[in-house]
């Protein structure tokens, strides 16, 4: 692996921890080192932290605290 996509790797925990956990990404880097952005991709969508995936969880907390508010206001109108 050349020493500029290493040095890139050890940068950024996120990529470091996904090389670990996704060792077929040592050979496609040592075969191209040009596929780092798409390795970067691939991290991001293994830990989900796309737009779509930030999106998802953003609704889903939104639907959580509507839930709660009407949780609670039919829990106010029963007494």
């Amino acid at each position: 692996m050349r020493k500029e996509v290493y040095d890139y790797i050890q940068s950024k925990k996120i990529l470091k921890q996904f090389i670990k956990e996704q060792p077929i990404w040592y050979r496609k880097l040592s075969r191209d080192p040009n596929s780092a952005a798409e390795m970067e991709l691939a991290a991001m969508q293994y830990y989900k932290q796309t737009i779509p995936h930030k999106v998802e969880k953003f609704q889903n907390s939104v639907q959580m605290a509507s839930m709660m508010v009407h949780m609670f206001q039919s829990m106010k109108h029963m007494d």
